[in-house]
């Protein structure tokens, strides 16, 4: 492990596990009155909830829109995620608990960010800016594409930071090389996607230290790496469970399992929401002095649910890529990886010889481009997988 200095972003951050169990239990029940439940006496009962899955979720949210009828107050802007699924956002200090990664990834007051996530109906762009706003951070609001216009405002407005998808940010590097330009960024906070330990590297030979966090559009930041780079620690305004998947149950500490995650933000109560996410706690705590439990991080999907350039591909949509064409039987979502780079090809069973017939249902669909591979019919695996991720993690 390399030195680091280390800097904490509040008290809460270094607090005895005795002092934060007993703040998140009374957070907790805080929660459970806003929800019409009644009070726990203690946050292992917490393991006796029901569990809140995605899918449940945007049911309600059909029933009862648009957030199905959970108690949002102080709201200030609504976004839209695929499935669709609505989340409110706020714009209080640190509404997304974001400043807390930015803090540790060493960007401050003196900093100008280049936001690249996403602005328009997503809320990546928006949890972003209310992190670096909480820090001081000037910021760009990039947004995605337009990488020759991105490289020109970074090397004139001199951006020091940088937040996006990991692999963005090598697009615009080898972009600025290309253009002779020498760009100033020297620290990444990214997220959306999995940071490559191979990517990492590039980034500290170019004089870049890139962090990842694990965020999610309803419930902002759930854990973060810290300069140790040890694992990642769970932010102060959730409660992390790792349950069994499909069931309410915790495992294990070490057990993998699926990510639960309850928020503290009285704005938006989510109890026991189920991310579909696998990760692990680790023993321990960080050698940078936070005492929070840590995770292993992104570990893979509890289901066939799979983040490809920053965005959920489900089963769900694949299915409704099969309804739409009545000469497909069957299709299958591969992730690779190129390079440093996500790939998606859609393997389409079809008697169809014209790839092109397939690209505007993909789009509209799966909002993603991807090469799509027409295969006889009968020809994929009856195993039931219509997402397979052959991307590796190591």
């Amino acid at each position: 492990m390399k030195d680091f200095k280390v800097t904490h972003y509040d008290d809460l951050e270094t607090r005895s596990a005795d002092e934060r169990a007993a703040a998140h239990l009374r957070a907790l029940n805080a929660q459970l009155k806003r929800n019409g439940m009644a009070p726990v006496a203690a946050l292992a009962d917490l393991a006796g909830l029901p569990v809140l899955r995605k899918a449940d979720l945007s049911a309600r949210q059909k029933a009862t829109p648009p957030f199905g009828g959970l108690p949002v107050s102080n709201l200030a802007h609504v976004f839209q995620s695929p499935g669709p699924i609505y989340e409110p956002g706020g714009v209080g200090d640190d509404w997304w608990r974001m400043g807390r990664f930015l803090h540790a990834c060493g960007i401050g007051k003196d900093d100008i960010v280049q936001n690249c996530f996403g602005y328009h109906l997503t809320p990546a762009g928006m949890i972003f800016e209310n992190g670096a706003r909480a820090v001081g951070a000037a910021v760009l609001p990039a947004g995605t594409g337009q990488t020759d216009l991105q490289v020109r405002a970074a090397a004139d407005i001199g951006t020091t930071a940088y937040a996006g998808t990991p692999d963005y940010l090598k697009i615009i590097l080898d972009r600025a090389e290309e253009m002779g330009e020498r760009l100033k960024i020297t620290r990444a906070a990214v997220g959306g996607g999995a940071l490559f330990p191979s990517l990492r590297r590039e980034y500290a030979d170019r004089g870049i230290a890139c962090l990842q966090c694990y965020a999610t559009a309803d419930l902002g930041n759930i854990a973060y790496e810290s300069p140790a780079m040890e694992g990642m620690i769970v932010d102060e305004g959730v409660i992390l469970e790792i349950v069994r998947p499909g069931t309410g149950d915790p495992v294990p500490e070490g057990e993998v399992g699926e990510v639960v995650v309850t928020t503290l933000n009285p704005d938006y109560p989510l109890i026991r929401f189920a991310t579909g996410d696998l990760s692990a706690v680790m023993a321990g705590q960080s050698p940078c002095g936070r005492t929070n439990m840590r995770i292993k991080g992104w570990m893979g999907r509890a289901d066939q649910t799979t983040k490809i350039k920053g965005m959920f591909v489900r089963p769900e949509q694949v299915a409704d890529f099969v309804a739409r064409h009545d000469d497909v039987a069957r299709a299958r979502v591969v992730a690779t990886r190129i390079g440093e780079m996500d790939e998606m090809t859609i393997m389409v069973e079809t008697e169809s010889l014209d790839p092109a017939l397939y690209e505007k249902s993909v789009m509209d669909i799966l909002k993603l481009r991807g090469r799509i591979q027409l295969v006889p019919k009968g020809s994929l695996p009856n195993d039931g997988k219509v997402i397979e991720d052959q991307r590796r993690y190591e």
